[in-house]
């Protein structure tokens, strides 16, 4: 039978609908920071092992499972099975569904897990550190021996496909995901595409500089600028390792959320610039209504989904134009 909380689930991601500040906090809270510090100690030579291994820093392995499941308290309670089969059969998201449904058959044959114990979120994705199907199928890790890739009920399997996925998304040993920076007068970061890359050096020529005063380690590294809410919010110059966990999860919010709570866990502040409160942001309804005029004017396909993605973004940006 169709689930119909999957389909309204669909249309509501919270790294793509909530304001990124709003989204930041709750995905770095003081809570969460506490209780990861508390996982490092606990999981400290697994960690160790997986950082060997896979050359993927421990902190940045404990944030994702903290931002993916809440450290596997949250890893989903949905059949994914059953969601993917809703996603499939309404058409919600039929082209996604398809392929990870017969990977998740795939996997139940191949016996890593029972049907029963195979849940996730809305969107199939599995256990503590919420792979979905066909990721799940190419890059999971049987850590432990046992026989079974167990990333529902295993931790060390579970963050072992972690590292493992990451090393595959050319995660680079010893280095960062970026830096908070601070811009120099007049200079509007809506000018700049954030997917334009250059070498830190030419962006320190415009006179880019990290919050805190100190040198970039690298001034060859390609970065992108990512300022979210413009002037009035955080920036930050991001490099490949970013690029990595978009990998993981294409929302900049959530590989912004990963990297932030990497580097509070290894004790580092919280971010020098705050967040904009003020600003009023578009209802589902109203983010609909927008998307539907732009496909009105022949300025964006497909259906609205009320996500405001880079097709949106650009839309807009051609009928600002």
């Amino acid at each position: 039978s169709i689930d119909p909380e999957v389909i309204e689930l669909a249309t509501y991601q919270p790294e793509y609908v909530k304001p990124v500040g709003e989204y930041i906090d709750r995905a770095v809270s003081e809570k969460r920071i506490t209780i990861g510090k508390q996982k490092l100690a606990e999981y400290q030579a697994l960690l160790g092992a997986l950082e060997n291994r896979y050359g993927v820093d421990r902190h940045i392995i404990v944030a994702i499972w903290g931002v993916e499941s809440n450290y596997g308290v949250q890893p989903g309670e949905k059949n994914v099975i059953w969601s993917l089969a809703t996603l499939y059969c309404t058409g919600t998201k039929a082209k996604f569904a398809k392929p990870q449904l017969v990977s998740a058959l795939k996997i139940l044959q191949r016996g890593d897990i029972s049907f029963e114990a195979m849940n996730g979120s809305w969107a199939g994705a599995m256990g503590h550190t919420q792979f979905i199907p066909t990721t799940y199928s190419a890059y999971a890790v049987d850590h432990d021996g046992d026989g079974k890739r167990d990333i529902w009920g295993n931790v060390p399997d579970a963050l072992a496909s972690t590292a493992s996925y990451l090393k595959v998304s050319k995660w680079r040993r010893g280095e960062s995901w970026g830096y908070e920076v601070r811009l120099p007068k007049g200079f509007d970061p809506k000018r700049v595409s954030e997917n334009t890359l250059k070498p830190l050096g030419e962006w320190q020529r415009l006179g880019i500089v990290r919050v805190n005063g100190e040198p970039f380690p690298r001034l060859t590294d390609q970065a992108s600028l990512f300022a979210p809410e413009g002037t009035r919010g955080p920036a930050f110059l991001v490099l490949n390792n970013f690029r990595s966990l978009l990998r993981y999860n294409v929302a900049k919010s959530y590989a912004l959320a990963v990297g932030h709570l990497a580097d509070r866990l290894r004790g580092y502040g919280p971010f020098v610039q705050s967040w904009p409160t003020d600003e009023t942001h578009l209802s589902l309804e109203q983010r609909m209504e927008l998307q539907q005029h732009l496909i009105a004017r022949g300025l964006l396909e497909g259906e609205p989904d009320a996500v405001i993605g880079r097709g949106t973004l650009e839309a807009l940006r051609t009928y600002q134009r």
